[in-house]
């Protein structure tokens, strides 16, 4: 979605209401796409004292393996952003300001990479996640091991005492 900002430049007073869906299915994450429905988004574009910011909320449903134990899980995400937009820099601080050529911001790109650049790093279906045996390869959120644990051979004679 492009949003035509020249109104909200030009008024100290103007403002813009944002209530829209940006489509992220074709985002890959190790050959999964972890956001197959439209991210909802909503939000404004103000001017106040000649400053513009674009404030934006977000929510999505993030499906992927868990990281530890591979449990396909859904999670209801939500996100908040908020960037100061300029019609052109002087200096170096790209990183603070988002520049708006023409007067016009391509909103579903700021949102993607807002998004990306916030999830989680670690996906888990819960925080207490037990994950799985390196040994056996069963889950140890619903199972037991069944592995026979080895005893470290300088322990083995402690072993036959405690027995």
């Amino acid at each position: 979605m492009i949003l035509d900002l020249r109104e909200v430049f030009s008024s100290k007073t103007k403002a813009v209401d944002i209530d829209t869906t940006v489509d992220m299915s074709d985002y890959d994450v190790y050959g999964v796409q972890p956001i197959a429905l439209p991210v909802s988004v909503k939000g404004d574009v103000k001017n106040s004292a000649d400053v513009v910011t674009l404030n934006v909320t977000v929510e999505f449903i993030y499906s992927a393996p868990c990281d530890r134990c591979a449990t396909e899980t859904q999670k209801q995400l939500g996100m908040s952003f908020s960037h100061v937009l300029v019609s052109s820099l002087a200096g170096d601080d790209e990183e603070e300001f988002i520049v708006v050529e023409n007067m016009e911001l391509d909103l579903d790109d700021v949102v993607k990479t807002d998004i990306i650049l916030n999830l989680p790093t670690k996906f888990l279906c819960s925080e207490d996640c037990k994950g799985v045996c390196p040994g056996c390869g069963r889950s140890l959120n619903t199972d037991e091991c069944v592995c026979e644990k080895e005893v470290d051979p300088r322990l083995a004679k402690l072993k036959e005492l405690l027995k």
